[in-house]
């Protein structure tokens, strides 16, 4: 991995970064592309130079070399500073895609770029803007004022990655899953998630089921001797039945939500949820060092790519995450997320998040008038 190149003046850090590209499949090469144009008129505003390496992954992969993910692309993508990334995968009944072995179709290649490259720290944020609460199922006293909470999961261990096996017993058939964590594994997400409240509001709360499951009670013991480093950032336990009933009851008590493989997958589906529309979330994958992969949450949407109507939202906030968390960029990151916020201000949608009375924009729109904004 380069390293970065900057010098340092008064107004901020002047950097020359290197930045792996991945258009995706669906409507991944229309709202990446109004995320780099957001990122050039960063690089414009605040003097950051940018080179660019486009990547194949998914099914752009498989329709140029046959399989998801190359070594060629793994190589590059550890050449870079950082990847952004659209969504990867196509229409399951109707792709040849999917007509494939499962190991050679596109979500196989998320999932190998993810472990070749470490990816073990999953950032799912879920922030429900004031002008968008009426899109939100809560009701209107807890949704007031909107709310801004992030989930922080890990990404390679527990369940999902455990071993495995179906076999036969005296002629019944019993399935076997492990849900595995060492003390290093839980130390290293713990030490992000304090790492990431430090930058919010120093508030970590650990989600775990302590009183049921031995690995959980590893969780909180080391999570609980992280928190020691951090004593500007209040840590609190919840079993994670009882945060599934608080992010739909009261979701701002919540800053940085730490959990689990399994745990995170579920509860950042629910989270995504009250914040009304997938297509505003981003989210991002970090590895040990400030290295991360980061694309929005939603999906790639294959039956409105090229209609120019997609929600480009969650892509340029995934690039806003990639500047405060890779590079420390927090004024730039700042910059775009206040853009946002006032283009949603003065009422402009694209269709998914459209409602009466609003401007609709198409997917190009809605770029321009965010870099516009960026001051």
């Amino acid at each position: 991995m380069i390293k970065h190149k900057y010098t340092l003046k008064c107004e901020g850090k002047y950097m020359e970064l290197k930045i792996g590209v991945i258009k995706g499949d669906g409507i991944g090469p229309e709202i990446v592309g109004e995320a780099v144009k957001v990122l050039d008129k960063i690089g414009k505003v605040y003097h950051h130079t940018y080179s660019y390496c486009q990547l194949l992954l998914g099914g752009a992969s498989i329709d140029v070399y046959g399989v998801p993910l190359t070594e060629d692309t793994i190589e590059k993508a550890k050449s870079c500073d950082a990847v952004l990334m659209g969504s990867i995968g196509g229409d399951a009944k109707t792709s040849p895609w999917y007509k494939l072995e499962p190991s050679k179709r596109p979500e196989a290649g998320l999932l190998g770029i993810r472990k070749s490259l470490n990816l073990f720290a999953n950032l799912r944020p879920a922030v429900l803007y004031e002008e968008l609460k009426d899109a939100c199922p809560l009701k209107e006293e807890i949704t007031k004022d909107g709310f801004d909470l992030m989930i922080m999961r890990e990404l390679t261990g527990g369940l999902y990655f455990g071993e495995r096996k179906t076999e036969e017993k005296d002629g019944v058939i019993t399935a076997y899953d492990s849900l595995t964590y060492n003390e290093n594994e839980i130390r290293r997400i713990a030490k992000r998630a304090f790492d990431i409240a430090r930058k919010r509001g120093k508030k970590v709360t650990s989600v775990d089921k302590a009183n049921v499951l031995d690995s959980s009670r590893l969780w909180r013991k080391v999570v609980e001797e992280v928190a020691t480093e951090y004593p500007e950032v209040s840590l609190e336990h919840m079993l994670v039945d009882n945060c599934a009933m608080q992010i739909v009851k009261n979701p701002k008590q919540f800053d940085v939500i730490l959990t689990e493989n399994m745990f995170g997958d579920i509860l950042s589906d629910e989270a995504s949820m009250v914040t009304g529309s997938i297509g505003m979330l981003a989210s991002a994958s970090l590895n040990e060092t400030k290295f991360g992969l980061y694309e929005p949450s939603g999906g790639s949407a294959p039956d409105i790519a090229g209609k120019g109507i997609a929600n480009p939202i969650a892509a340029i906030l995934s690039a806003a995450m990639m500047l405060r968390f890779s590079f420390d960029l927090d004024q730039e990151a700042d910059a775009i997320e206040k853009a946002v916020k006032q283009v949603l201000k003065e009422g402009y949608r694209t269709k998914d998040i459209i409602s009466e009375g609003k401007t609709l924009v198409n997917t190009a729109e809605m770029g321009d008038l965010i870099c516009e904004r960026i001051e």
